[in-house]
Parts: structure tokens; sequence; C-alpha cells
């Protein structure tokens, strides 16, 4: 049946002179591709952050804090280069979907770690990632360095780690490989007969790591990061490159696109250093006003269900009062006996939990076993009383017999 179906839609479309064509399938609302790692401009003009209150100023310096402790933490746990690459992509993917106000930065920040390092083959403990990031919070408040130790606050803590590595992948949609930069840098610089100049790799190196805590990789490709590096660099240490034509038009980049990811890199290190408390505070504050905001409209809500069922009581009562009407103009049938109504009211059925349900069915087994158990011991009652009975009858046969026996043998003695 297929299979004519489908010949007779070709015939149709040559008749009609057009072409079938394939509808394509939707998934979902997230695209799986390894394209899909630049963000369009409208995310970057009101992020959820700064619709929940927080300015530009201090939501850039938490993204700046959040890639430094990546870093740092990649270092101290000995991870590659392209781990601590990675976990900050992720990090700043997140909060371009996600605000600060609602997750907090740390913990976000441990789980794009955690998530970076399995995805770069090179996984480590959890326990790890808590203890590296306590340590880096001990050494900038300047406190002095003890461990970590396990309670209920860490037990808590490292629920928390599971859950923002669970909602990192939920809101990236499981495509979490990233393209670096790092490798292109070497072949550029191959193509341009300069991979021998240490000086020069070694700071478009430094210059492409510097920019992950920038948005410049949620806005150009990887090839146009590279390029930049390597234009900057040359900048800095003085090094011509070739002008007619220009290098990266090989690479497919323009001038317009190299100048302005310079210009995000070095805005970068005019950036004042940062106080984390006071950053924590801030946010403390617009938390606080979101959840006193947000269990308003919890408030609200119950309220609003309330005046609903009460307002569902009224209309019942003018469905009653129109059935009475009804019943009026009808002629009245006599009411029935008590004994139907009982014997018809339904049941309220009661939600059991699995324990009571468990008990129940062990209750009912329990009596059918003792049940099989009484028709058991009735049957071989019986059966006893039968072997009793016929055992009787028997001996008095036997007597019978006997006494009819010697009975005979005296008379024939006489």
């Amino acid at each position: 049946m297929t299979t004519s179906t489908t010949v007779t839609t070709q015939n149709q479309a040559k008749n009609n002179g057009t072409t079938a064509t394939k509808v394509p399938k939707n998934y979902g609302k997230i695209v799986l591709t390894l394209h899909n790692c630049l963000l369009p401009e409208t995310t970057f003009k009101e992020t959820p952050s700064q619709a929940d209150g927080l300015d530009i100023e201090t939501e850039i310096d938490l993204r700046v804090l959040g890639c430094e402790m990546i870093q740092t933490a990649g270092i101290l746990l000995k991870l590659p280069q392209v781990a601590m690459a990675t976990g900050q992509m992720y990090l700043q993917r997140f909060y371009y979907s996600k605000s600060f106000v609602r997750y907090p930065m740390e913990t976000t920040a441990m789980g794009s770690i955690y998530l970076a390092s399995k995805v770069e083959e090179k996984p480590c403990r959890i326990r790890d990632v808590i203890n590296v990031f306590h340590h880096i919070k001990q050494v900038r408040a300047q406190k002095t360095i003890s461990p970590l130790i396990v309670d209920l606050n860490y037990i808590e803590l490292k629920n928390q780690v599971i859950k923002a590595e669970r909602r990192i992948l939920k809101e990236l949609g499981f495509c979490v490989h990233v393209k670096h930069p790092h490798k292109l840098i070497v072949v550029y610089l191959q193509l341009l007969q300069y991979e021998k100049n240490k000086a020069l790799m070694q700071m478009a190196w430094n210059y492409m790591n510097d920019a992950l805590r920038t948005d410049v990789f949620m806005r150009f490709p990887p090839e146009t990061i590279a390029c930049a590096c390597i234009f900057l660099t040359a900048r800095k240490i003085g090094l011509p490159l070739p002008n007619n034509p220009h290098w990266f038009l090989l690479f497919k980049v323009t001038e317009e696109e190299i100048r302005e990811i310079c210009v995000r890199i070095l805005q970068l290190y005019k950036r004042t250093k940062v106080n984390p408390e006071e950053l924590e505070s801030k946010v403390d504050s617009l938390r606080r006003v979101y959840q006193a905001n947000r269990q308003m409209q919890v408030q609200k809500e119950r309220e609003a269900k309330l005046e609903e069922k009460k307002s569902e009581p009224s209309t019942s009562t003018s469905k009653e009062t129109k059935r009475e009407t009804k019943n009026e103009k009808s002629p009245k049938t006599p009411p029935l006996s008590s004994k139907y109504h009982t014997s018809h009211k339904k049941r309220e059925r009661r939600s059991r939990s699995p324990y009571e349900r468990k008990r129940e069915y062990s209750s009912k087994r329990h009596k059918s076993r003792s049940r099989e158990r009484e028709i058991d011991r009735s049957r071989e009652r019986r059966s006893d009383d039968k072997r009793s009975r016929t055992s009787s009858r028997k001996y008095d046969d036997y007597e019978r017999s006997k006494s009819s026996r010697d009975s005979r043998e005296d008379k024939r003695k006489h």
C-alpha cells in the first residue's frame, strides 16, 4: 500500500509540473549544530541579569571574576588549557540565557569546570573542585588556609554543583563542543612563516586566553579571533606583516572585525581590580528583592485560586435552582427508598502511600493463606474421621465373624 501511494503522489507531482519537496521536521526549540556558538545581537542588548536589575558594569565584573576563578582552579587542578577555555565558554554562554541574580556565579563556575574536565577527557573529582575553589576564596580574602570540613554544608554544596552542571547542559542543549583558536594560531603563523618566533606565538596565545573573559567568543568565529590576536601581537612587537594584499583576507576575515576584537581585548586591561565581596553584596540585595517579589506573586496566585473556588458554589446553587424549577414543572415522582441511596453511594477513594498498599496486600495475602490452611485442616479431619469409621467397622465385622465361628464350634461339640 505504501509503495502505490508514493508512486501516485510522484505521478501527480509530474503531471502538475512541480517537484515534491521534503518538509523539515522540527524536533524541538534547540538546534544542535556545531555552528550555533555565535549569539544574535539581540541577546547582548538586554541580558537576563539586566532584566533583573543588575547594571552592565557589575555583570561584566562578575563574568571576568568567574573566568578568573575557572582559570586559577584549572591551574591548581593541573588541567590542560583547552579544558579551562571550555569551562569559561560554558560560563559565558550560560549567563546569556540565565541571570546572575537567580543563579550564583561560584557554583556555576564549579559546575562549568567540572563539566569541561569531562568533555576534554581529563575528568577530576567533584571534591577536588570544591576544595580548590575554597582555597582560592581563602587566599583572596587573606585568611588562614584551613581544609574544608565534610559536613551537611559540604553535602549541600556538592548537590548544588551537580545541579549546576545539569542546568548548564540543559541550557546549552547538550551541545558541548567548542572550537578553540589555539591550533589556528599555530597554523596561521606557519603560513606566514613566523612559527619560529616564540615571542609572537606566546603573546598571541596570551591575548587569546585573556579574550575568553570578554564576549568576543560569543560574537565572532574562532578564525577571526585567531587573526585578531596575531594582528594585535604584531602591532605590539612592531613586526611587519603582509599588507598588499592584507594577509587576513586569505582567511576571509575583514579589517573591521579584527579592529573591533582588538578594542574589546584592550578594554579588558583598562578595568580596575574588582572586590568580590562588594559584588556579592550587590547580587545578594537584588536576590532578596527578587525572592520577595516571587513570594508576593505566589501569594497572589493562591488568593486568586481561593476566589475561584469560592465563586464555584454560587454557580452550583444557580444550577440547583434551575433544577428545582424544572422539577416543579415536571410531574413529581415518588422518592426512592433509603436502601437504594445507601447501596449506590460512591465510595471516596483515599490516596494511599506505597507502604499502606504493601501492608494491605500482605494482610490480604496472610488472610488467604490462613483460609487455605483452615481448609486443609478440615480436609485432614474429615479424612481422619473416615479412616476411624472404616477401622471401627472392620473391627466390628471381625468381632461378629469371630463370635459366629465360636458359636458354630460350640454347637458342633454338643
